[in-house]
């Protein structure tokens, strides 16, 4: 198995990056081979210092880095030796099975649909994001912020999307699917989440339960909520914050506030395209980026998006 990642990404590269590198083969990764892409110059020294087993890991030079304000079409096309631009080519020639990245994710998200591609018959890709629920389980929201705007037809594919990440992933039997509307009575809401409902409703690939509403969000009366990627943002800002106010408030050793913490996902993977992408949080912290290679491993021992696309092919 082959990971690859990108040092060079995140507010604290390539330090936290390799932190969380040495927290992860720490646990008896012995099977996996870490392809670290960056400058040379500045990721030695660390593995060096953090005592990384040369036998768990291969160097790739990377000497540029694409920053956060960088377009990033025109900076993937102008920088081919950053290290986003090189990890998706190792990803699209084979030599590494998933890419993870807490780089500018414009970039990562152009990168995803453009070098690694759609999965065949999926009409967007879709970001989705974990939300910690009050029962201990975890759900999940989709779309996130990849998709502003949708077709009914995309949220009744991000719903089957959806659903195999939650059963092969989050290891959910059979996933209920909640459409995030005003409402829940059939026939409630705009005119995306009417025209949507009736696709949901006829879909056998899904275990489609009807509307949800915002007071659903951290019950357990949905395992996938299905959104807009407008709504899905909103939504997830709102949850990222929960942890912040509960750290003003002192209230942050709660168990359940606890879970609210971005570290804890490590990464948003990007659902519908051909191989495993992971996008970490600028921020990232080394705890952060250790989850993003436990989720990069199995989303490859699940083959994840081989199942992917053998539902959008059937």
């Amino acid at each position: 198995m082959n990971i690859g990642i990108d040092m060079m990404g995140g507010d604290f590269a390539p330090l936290e990056a390799v932190k969380g590198l040495q927290h992860y083969l720490s646990q008896k990764h012995d099977a996996v081979l870490v392809f670290c892409i960056g400058d040379e110059a500045q990721i030695n020294p660390l593995l060096d210092e953090f005592k990384i087993p040369s036998t768990n890991i291969q160097i790739v030079h990377a000497p540029e880095v694409i920053g956060y304000h960088e377009h990033p079409t025109k900076a993937l096309k102008e920088k081919q030796k950053s290290s986003i631009a090189i990890g998706f080519h190792l990803l699209a020639t084979g030599k590494i099975d998933a890419f993870i990245s807490a780089g500018n994710t414009g970039a990562m998200l152009v990168g995803s649909m453009f070098t690694i591609k759609a999965i065949e018959g999926v009409l967007r890709p879709t970001i989705a994001a974990i939300v910690p629920k009050i029962n201990g389980g975890a759900g999940l929201i989709l779309d996130v912020g990849l998709n502003a705007d949708c077709k009914p037809e995309q949220l009744n594919q991000f719903a089957v999307l959806g659903s195999l990440y939650s059963h092969y992933i989050l290891n959910i039997t059979e996933p209920k699917i909640g459409l995030m509307n005003v409402g829940e009575e059939e026939g409630k809401g705009n005119l995306l989440c009417q025209a949507t409902y009736p696709l949901l409703k006829e879909n056998k690939q899904i275990n489609f339960i009807g509307n949800i509403e915002g007071r659903d969000v951290f019950t357990d009366k949905a395992d996938v909520m299905i959104c807009d990627g407008f709504t899905g943002n909103i939504i997830l800002k709102m949850a990222e914050s929960f942890y912040d106010v509960a750290q003003e408030r002192n209230l942050h050793h709660d168990s359940y506030m606890q879970r609210f913490h971005y570290e804890n996902y490590g990464g948003t993977p990007v659902l519908g395209v051909a191989k495993p992408v992971i996008i970490g949080h600028g921020i990232s912290s080394a705890v952060a980026f250790k989850n993003m290679f436990l989720l990069a491993e199995k989303m490859i021992q699940s083959d994840l998006c081989g199942k992917m696309k053998e539902s959008f092919s059937s």
